[in-house]
């Protein structure tokens, strides 16, 4: 019998927009923290269907497949978790959408679509060793605590640039609190 599709939630946090690109990165998925499913991933779990996967993990809208939002430029198994690093298509009526939903601070989660291989119980937990992954979507209600998203660190402005904006959003934010 072929297990079932199933998905896991895991919250962003976003402290900027997108870059102009629309690239954004962070985890997926984290190893070795329970969910509130109960469910715990462990190192390595990712690593077959990273190999063997023929086509590319999809970026998906609140796990619809008919609303893809943006590409995965890198899907890969560090330390920590399970790292991505993507662009949304701002060019999309929804990925233009989902970048004004992170923004703004309306979007606050992240969830994988996978299918469980293997997995154990370990105590109240099931541990998921070996995962198919299908998709990672932009969702709304999120399942793990840990995993997040933040803006990719790309970027095509040079140091002075970088420190112009830094001191620009410093003066903007101090000017506003001076208003309120």
């Amino acid at each position: 019998m072929t297990p079932a599709y199933e998905t896991k939630f895991a919250p962003l946090a976003l402290t900027a927009t997108p870059d102009r690109h629309g690239r954004v990165e962070g985890y997926a998925a984290l190893f070795g923290e329970p969910d509130r499913g109960g469910d715990i991933v462990a190192p390595g779990a990712f690593a077959e269907t990273l190999r063997a996967r023929t086509t590319s993990v999809k970026f998906l809208w609140q796990h619809d497949p008919a609303q893809p939002i943006g590409i995965w430029d890198s899907i890969v198994e560090d330390q920590r978790g399970l790292r991505v690093r993507g662009r949304l298509l701002t060019t999309l009526k929804q990925g233009e959408e989902a970048a004004t939903l992170l923004a703004a601070g309306a979007l606050d989660g992240l969830s994988i679509g996978f299918r469980t291989v293997t997995a154990e119980r370990a105590g109240p937990h099931r541990r998921l060793t070996r995962i198919d992954l299908w998709e990672i979507s932009l969702v709304t209600f999120p399942m793990a605590d840990s995993a997040r998203l933040s803006p990719a660190q790309t970027s095509t402005q040079t140091p002075a640039q970088s420190d112009d904006a830094a001191a620009l959003a410093t003066a903007i934010r101090a000017a506003a609190s001076a208003f309120n």
